[in-house]
């Protein structure tokens, strides 16, 4: 045997240490436990994901119930509706000092207007004071005390300077800008022509101050769900009359949709209605030969309406709560013709709560399942 193939010999024969100890590759051990959290975490985080979608489609009921709406497709962008950036220069007056103010009504030099938490107050300047507050406090503006708080929002002025003023959720009101002493004219909750009042909205007065015309935007949704009373379109909108000499209540119009701002005619025959969802504004005859008719005043805005006031130029201005692009995409106009996804969207929200205390407890169970199964498949050595 030469050399070289004695050394190949000696290589191949090469005396090995054997122990007690079986030695195995620890990658092996390791995989098949991994291997196994991985699939049973995956099956039970399916489990948790899949299960409450069955739930939103097949067990819950939507708290909506919208309509199919045709509404025609939005202007296009151009001419008076070409968009501007003019109110990018508009000066913001006290800004992060009041809350939510939704309507003003000047007298003078005088400016008043409701906040988010209940109170009227009168602007004189540079200071702001609070002159009334009609519901009851306490009250920091989160939705759960509007209820109880109220929420302002139609306010003008009427003769002598008195203010009424249009409360969401407590009525109309009267009150007197330099007592403070407050009249509550009618109550919301109420029952009106068969049906409650629960969301009123906005007011005007005639000259003589003798009627008081007002917005009941729903009688199924409050302020705080306007949303639900956006994406349903409920056609339970009204305008109603308030005589003050008679303290009487008319329905003077019924079935409007989000029925909104309200504006009197010069002549005080007939009003001006915003109809939100539907994007338009309604005329509805309060008095006259023509006394209980309606008929549209603009229709197909560019945008859905929201308060109306009369200009100093003979004109009105019309504040837009969202605008229907043209070209563009309009995310209200989509969902008009597709009622179903506007269900889908509130089943989901409304088991949004529930979701998360459901979803920590699968995260919970899945943290149990891994330390188990830490110590089934892999015990701790003695």
């Amino acid at each position: 045997m030469n050399e070289p193939e004695g050394l190949r010999f000696r290589r191949l024969n090469r005396p090995q240490i054997i122990t007690d100890e079986l030695q195995e590759p620890q990658y092996k051990g390791t995989s098949t436990y991994s291997g196994k959290v991985f699939r049973v975490i995956l099956v039970t985080l399916g489990g948790c994901l899949i299960l409450p979608m069955l739930v939103v489609f097949f067990l819950l009921e939507s708290p909506i119930h919208p309509e199919l709406l045709s509404l025609n497709e939005p202007p296009l962008m151009s001419g008076c509706y070409e968009p501007n950036f003019k109110l990018r220069e508009a000066q913001r007056l006290f800004e992060d000092q009041l809350v939510g103010p939704e309507s003003i009504a000047n007298f003078g030099d005088l400016i008043y207007t409701g906040t988010a938490d209940g109170k009227i107050v009168k602007i004189e300047g540079k200071s702001i004071t609070v002159i009334a507050r009609l519901g009851k406090p306490p009250c920091d503006g989160s939705r759960e005390q509007e209820p109880s708080c109220g929420r302002p929002l139609g306010i003008r002025v009427g003769p002598n300077g008195t203010l009424f003023v249009a409360d969401a959720y407590l009525g109309l009101f009267k009150v007197n800008p330099v007592t403070g002493e407050v009249t509550n004219l009618v109550s919301a909750g109420q029952m009106v022509g068969g049906r409650r009042l629960s969301f009123v909205n906005d007011l005007d007065v005639t000259q003589d101050g003798r009627k008081v015309y007002f917005t009941d935007s729903s009688s199924r949704w409050q302020r705080r769900d306007y949303l639900h009373l956006i994406m349903e379109a409920t056609a339970d909108g009204r305008v109603l009359e308030y005589d003050t000499e008679t303290k009487e209540v008319t329905v003077l119009m019924e079935n409007l949709r989000f029925a909104n701002g309200i504006q009197l005619f010069p002549d005080e025959e007939s009003v001006l209605v915003a109809e939100t969802t539907m994007a338009r504004i309604r005329r509805v005859h309060v008095s006259g030969l023509n006394k209980g008719g309606m008929d549209t005043f603009v229709d197909n805005l560019p945008g859905f309406p929201d308060n109306i006031r009369r200009s100093s130029s003979g004109g009105y201005w019309v504040a837009m709560s969202a605008v229907r692009p043209n070209p563009g995409f309009s995310m209200l106009d989509f969902l008009a013709q597709k009622p179903w996804i506007k269900k889908l969207i509130f089943k989901v929200d409304d088991m949004t709560c529930d979701s998360i205390w459901y979803y920590m407890i699968c995260c919970k169970t899945i943290s149990l399942l891994s330390i188990y199964m830490e110590v089934h498949f892999n015990p701790p050595k003695d």
